[in-house]
Parts: C-alpha cells; structure tokens; sequence
C-alpha cells in the first residue's frame, strides 16, 4: 500500500464510524430514538479507533515513505493529510488497557446518566399558579422576562433542584471516573487533561490568562453590582431577581421586534450579506423545543468537508436550538442560536483540507478556535446597525433608537459579569476536580458551586447554578467551557481589525470570503493564534475584550450611533443564495426545505410558525 493509498483507507474507515456515531447522536439527542445502548456502542467504536496507539507510529512510517512520492502535488497533498492524522492520533490515543477499560466506563456511564437526566422532568408554577414543565432553555427565560418575581423565583428553584438531582443521581461518580480516566493517563485531575487536549496548554497557562481577565473586570463588575443594589435593593441581587432586574423590561420592549417566525429569514438574509457560502453543505435545523429533546444548542457534522482524491465532499452538518416562540424573548434568543449555530457549520463546511481529520467539533479542534468561529456571528445580534436593519416589528418598523439605547443602558453595565458568567464555570470544574473522593458528597460540591458563584459573580446564587449547565455533563464538554471566554476575546479582535478595515460590521460582503480564508480554511491544522495571525496582524490578545466590559453605557450608545448613521447611506446588497441544502425539521416532521428557494423556505417556515404558535 502506498502512502497515499493508505491516507484514503484511513478517511474511509473514518468517515463510516463516524457517520453511525453523529446519526446515533443525532436521534438520541432528539429525542427521536431512546437507543442509548445503540448510541454508546457506535461512541465506543468510535473512540475505539482513534484511540489505537499502534496507529502512531504506523502513520509516521507513511510520513516517512511519501517522502519518496515523486509528483510534488500529491506528495505535499499526502504528507498534509497524513500529518493531520498524526496530530488527531496523539490527542485521542489510549496505550494501557486501564485508560481503554476506563474510557468505555465512562461511555457506558454518561449514555445511562443521559438517558436518566433525559427522562427527569422539570417543572415551575406559572403566572396562574399552575404547575408546568420546563426545558432548561425556558426556565432560563422565564428567569430574564418574567415580571412575576414568584413565577421567576419558581423557575430558578427547579434549577436547584436539578442540581441536587444530578448530585443524587450519578454525576459525583462520574467525577470519580473521570479522574480515574485521567490519572491512567498520567494526569492529576480529569480537569488538566481536558485543558491539555483540547486547547493544548496547561491549566496554569491557561490560568494565567483567566487570572489576568478576572482582575481586569473586577472593578467595573463590583460596581455594577454596587450601584444595582442601590438602586433597586438588595432584592436585585438574588439569583431569581438579578438577570430580570437589569435586563427584563427591555426584552420585553424588544420582543415584538425579533419574532421567531422571522428568525430563519433573518439567518439566510444576513449571513447572505456576509457573503458566506456554505459550499454546498447539506444542513438540518431542529430548533423547537419538546419533551425529551436536549435542552442546548449544538451543531455537528455527520459527514465533515474535505477532497476526497480531489473531489469535493460537501459537509453534512446538523444544528438544534430550543425555541419556544409563545415566550417573551424566545425570538431574540432563538435568532441568536441560529446565528451561533450557523457560524459552526459555515465553519465546518468551509474546512477545504484533503482528510476528514480536520474539519470536525472533537480534538485536536481547540473548542476555542471553534467557538471564535459562531460567536463572532452571533456577536452582530448586540450592534445597533443590525438591529435597525433587521429588527422590524409585524407592520415593518424597525427597532426605535430609544430601545436600542435602553438596552445598552440596562446591559453595558453588566457587559462584565457576562464573561465572568462564563468564566465561574472553569474556576468551579478546577476545583471540583480537585476534590478527594471521599469529598465529593452532594453537600461539599454544592457549598463549592455557590462559593464560586459568590467569589467569581459577587452573588450568593447564579441565575444559571453551576451544575445545571449542560457542558458539565458531557464528555466532549466538560472542562472546557472556557473555551467560550477564549473565544470571546478572539472574537472582539476579530472585530476590532474588520472595523479599522472598512468601519462597519453588519451587512459586509467582504467578512465572509476574509474568514473563510484566514479562519476556516485550513480547519484545525493551525492554531487559533495562527488564524489571528494571519488576519489581524497580529497575536492573540485580550485586552480588547476587557477594553469592551469596561466601557461605559455613554461611550458604547456613542459609537453605536456612528454605525446607524453610518448603515443609513449604505444600500443593503441583494440576498443571493447560502449555496446549501436546507430542511427546517421538528424531530421526524420537516417544516420547511429550500428545495425551491431560501425565500420560499423562510415563508413555509413562517406560516408555520404563525399557524401552530400564533406569533
């Protein structure tokens, strides 16, 4: 077998576990399959193969004969592939039987506490008094719109007690096992390992950086919380009350202005603006919530893009957000998953390498590097140009400037402690995974989660408990949610250089050809650092993250009145079409597809909408 021969063989036997493990995930995530034995099976076979350290020095042998591939094309094509390989490999490989006995445990393990936490019902009392169930997606926004501080209070409550029902049900012991996994490899905590593998530094480096940003918004977070307390009592300040208490009247003036009927036409006309191309993807969307669905978004590819002996293999990518359109405030947080979500697989369609090692979600993909890619997106929902281009109510008015104003007003500043809601979660797993086994009760690690809460956020509670966030549970997750706070300064970069580029943000048809290039195109075989690198200029640097926390509400309102002004003498370019196959689904039931148009796809969608939800 030549080098190159073996570089196809190893993407074929690739692809095909890797397509039977996303389609399993896919149903049973869902909620459209309960064959969770089906799924931990294809995962184990899965993980199985990469985790062959035979496959090292096997693959470093065929570096070292396509040394002697005389075409130069296809031997710097075959060495690229194969050192991906290589690089994919040495981040999943397991050498002792005790770390691949240990690692189908917890496979087996995480499969039976999802199927469990799956079938565990939530449920609050609504503003008749009635009890109701609710997803985590809606509880968090009866929490932030509710203006029925019982209603909010009832809903933060089932997160608690969620919490205390993981802690009763599994999820100490899955802790246990999951140091257990890591110190088979050599490392001491679960938490290191996860750090190493999947944004490969340490977890001092990676403190160094978390460190650095904690103290540069501290300050302006304490006196957000200062001046709240005065303001409103130090009622505001409890875990029910607090996200409501700064942020719920202007989503609920926002609301009529981002619809969730017309979030999927706001997804195809900006993104199309953008000028980015999916690349003849084929993608499904499931975006409604239901009974047994998981309760966050994801996206994933089933069948990652790459050349395949020089043919073009489209992605097959697949994406979920939890709407429910009848709530307030489900509109602008479902547009904004979409965003976040599509920016995944306008990534992972665009990765145009010559194996599949490069273009998917799991190592050596820094979660970092993945998240830069859909939060950028996701980051033009909050510019006031956006939302008075796309935020129309039902008789075409846009958004008025008073609402934009009142929502920098109620959230600038607040700007910090969201990314110190994010960064609370890797200060808790850190110490979690700290703790002896014999500490590792319900009562210590939920004295630990709300001493964090209280270190991190200054609050006695989080509006979101530590432990009901999803990330904690997953494999593939946990230990990494720092990987968003990463990203976010990524992103603020990002955005910094496109504004000193060409002064504006929403609608440039320059930013997707420039991303696609600089950031999506060679997938994970360069680093995030790189990829900023590259299109900046410069290296990864945080300060422009923390220079944006630290603005005030008048400084921030001023610049945003510079891009309406300035959006106002742009002429919006026409929508011309994503370059994918779309179907819009509800579990087994499709609810629109572009077979004939995006715009035909976005009226199906709409009606339905409208006709099932009444809004």
């Amino acid at each position: 077998m030549t080098a190159t021969s073996y570089l196809y063989e190893l993407n074929q036997q690739y692809l095909s576990l890797h397509r039977t493990k996303e389609d399993f995930f896919w149903k049973t995530y869902m909620g459209t399959s309960d064959d969770h034995q089906g799924s931990a099976e294809a995962q184990t076979k899965w993980t199985e193969f990469l985790s062959q350290a035979a496959k090292i020095p096997e693959i470093k042998q065929q570096i070292s004969a396509a040394e002697s591939i005389t075409d130069p094309d296809e031997k710097r094509s075959t060495t690229t592939g194969l050192k991906g390989w290589l690089t994919m490999f040495e981040a999943h490989a397991l050498e002792s039987e005790k770390a691949q006995k240990l690692k189908k445990e917890l496979i087996d393990f995480e499969a039976e506490l999802f199927e469990k936490k799956q079938n565990h019902t939530m449920t609050y009392r609504n503003e008749a008094g009635e009890l109701t169930e609710g997803s985590l997606p809606l509880l968090a926004s009866v929490i932030r719109t509710s203006d029925n501080e019982q209603v909010r209070q009832s809903a933060h409550q089932a997160l608690m007690d969620l919490e205390q029902w993981l802690l009763n049900n599994g999820f100490p012991e899955l802790v246990k096992l999951r140091n257990q996994f890591a110190r088979a490899l050599g490392y001491d905590t679960f938490f290191d390992y996860a750090v190493e593998k999947t944004e490969q530094m340490t977890t001092a480096q990676l403190f160094s950086i978390l460190d650095d940003f904690e103290q540069r918004t501290k300050d302006s977070h304490l006196n957000s919380l200062k001046n709240l307390k005065k303001q409103q009592g130090a009622q505001a300040l409890l875990g029910h009350n607090f996200i409501n208490a700064f942020s719920g009247d202007v989503m609920r003036e926002l609301d009529p202005y981002v619809p969730f009927s017309k979030s999927l036409r706001r997804w195809v006309e900006s993104f199309s603006r953008l000028n980015i191309n999916y690349s003849g993807a084929d993608l499904t969307l499931d975006l409604l919530d239901r009974k047994g669905k998981y309760q966050n978004g994801f996206c994933h590819g089933p069948v990652p893009s790459f050349y395949n002996q020089n043919q073009w293999v489209p992605a097959n990518v697949n994406f979920t957000s939890n709407a429910k359109p009848d709530q307030i405030g489900s509109g602008y947080s479902g547009i904004n998953t979409l965003f976040h979500e599509g920016g995944h697989a306008a990534h992972f369609a665009n990765v145009k390498m010559n194996a599949p090692c490069f273009s998917q979600e799991f190592a050596p993909t820094s979660m970092a590097y993945a998240e830069t890619q859909s939060m950028f997106c996701d980051s033009l929902l909050e510019d006031a140009d956006w939302l008075k281009l796309y935020a129309h109510d039902a008789d075409g008015n846009p958004v008025p400037d008073e609402v934009i104003k009142a929502m920098i007003d109620s959230r600038q500043p607040f700007r910090a402690y969201q990314e110190r809601s994010i960064l609370v979660v890797p200060y808790f797993e850190r110490a979690l995974y700290q703790l002896g086994d014999e500490e590792l009760t319900p009562k210590n690690v939920t004295q630990l989660a709300r001493n964090m809460e209280k270190e991190v956020l200054g609050l006695e509670c989080s509006p979101r408990p530590l432990m009901a966030i999803p990330h904690l549970l997953s494999d593939d997750s946990a230990c990494s949610y720092q990987g968003y706070l990463l990203a976010h300064m990524a992103v603020y970069q990002t955005r910094a250089y496109f504004m000193k580029q060409y002064g504006y943000l929403t609608d440039n048809p320059e930013i997707g050809p420039q991303l696609a290039e600089h950031y999506w195109h060679a997938g994970n075989s360069v680093s995030l650092n790189a990829c900023i690198e590259s299109l900046c200029g410069e290296g990864f640097n945080a300060r422009y993250l923390a220079d944006e926390c630290n603005l005030s509400a008048e400084q921030l309102w001023q610049s945003e009145q510079q891009k309406i002004m300035s959006s106002a003498k742009r002429k919006q370019n026409p929508v011309i079409p994503l370059n994918a196959k779309i179907n819009v689904v509800d579990g087994e039931k499709e609810l629109a597809s572009n077979n004939k148009s995006d715009l035909a796809m976005c009226l199906q969608f709409e009606k339905y909408i409208t006709e099932t939800y009444g809004c």
